[in-house]
């Protein structure tokens, strides 16, 4: 299983590479969203009752970061959707012995280009002065939780893409993580929320990762308990979809 999923890894990265029209959207989404929040919005922090020790950009930084995290996985999704469309996966389900080993590979070759573009995102947002509160033990729990939620964007659109074999397939991708992102606390803490939007992001499962996420580059860590157990439960339940899943792309041949 392993050597498939190197391999398949492998191979998912060369295309990348070779095809900048599939590496730069993921990487210029995130930025183009980190400087619009951090410079158009930053005002919010005379808000009264926004208490962020590290500053507007670090609170922003925290969700673009996660942001970016979820629709790596989700463009990775597009990849395995192009690869049914195109046969090539089909001929990896002949092939293979154990073929968990795919979504194994999906997600190496997804964890490695969202890091490529953490690593960017952190320079830039460094390089405009960005203030970090946090220790390294702090920023190595924030961006493990980045890493997690990466995992389940990948196995949500990993479950869509072997479902529907098509790359028509990748609104369905899309939205829901939208949905997920933006019903959440985008531009100011739970707190200051007011109306239906406190209530929905009050029970939105990425409240507890940014909460927690913020926490950490503040410097005062918060909400770790829910963060992490929402993260584990997240990755069990969209692992048993996206098997699932492969099972259903396994029938159809």
């Amino acid at each position: 299983m392993i050597s498939v999923a190197l391999g398949l890894a492998y191979r998912q990265l060369t295309v990348l590479f070779k095809n900048p029209s599939l590496f730069l959207p993921p990487m210029l989404f995130p930025l183009m969203n980190f400087m619009s929040f951090a410079g158009g919005l930053s005002r919010l922090r005379h808000v009264p009752g926004f208490d962020f020790h590290s500053g507007y950009t670090a609170f922003t930084f925290v969700f673009v970061l996660l942001q970016s995290a979820a629709f790596g996985g989700v463009f990775a999704g597009f990849g395995i959707a192009r690869d049914f469309e195109y046969g090539f996966a089909r001929r990896l389900l002949v092939s293979a012995p154990q073929r968990s080993g795919l979504i194994l590979g999906y997600a190496l070759s997804a964890l490695t280009r969202w890091a490529m573009i953490a690593i960017v995102l952190t320079t830039v947002a460094l390089i405009g002065g960005m203030q970090v509160g946090g220790n390294g033990i702090d920023l190595f729990g924030m961006y493990a939780l980045a890493m997690i939620f990466n995992i389940v964007g990948l196995l949500w659109a990993c479950g869509v893409a072997m479902r529907f074999r098509s790359i028509q397939s990748g609104p369905l991708m899309q939205t829901p993580v939208f949905l997920l992102l933006f019903l959440s606390p985008v531009y100011v803490p739970l707190s200051l929320l007011t109306g239906w939007i406190h209530g929905v992001a009050r029970v939105n499962p990425l409240t507890f990762l940014l909460e927690a996420g913020r926490g950490f580059i503040d410097g005062h860590p918060t909400q770790l308990a829910a963060a992490f157990g929402v993260s584990a439960a997240l990755v069990v339940f969209f692992a048993f979809w996206a098997r699932t899943g492969l099972a259903r792309a396994e029938r159809a041949g």
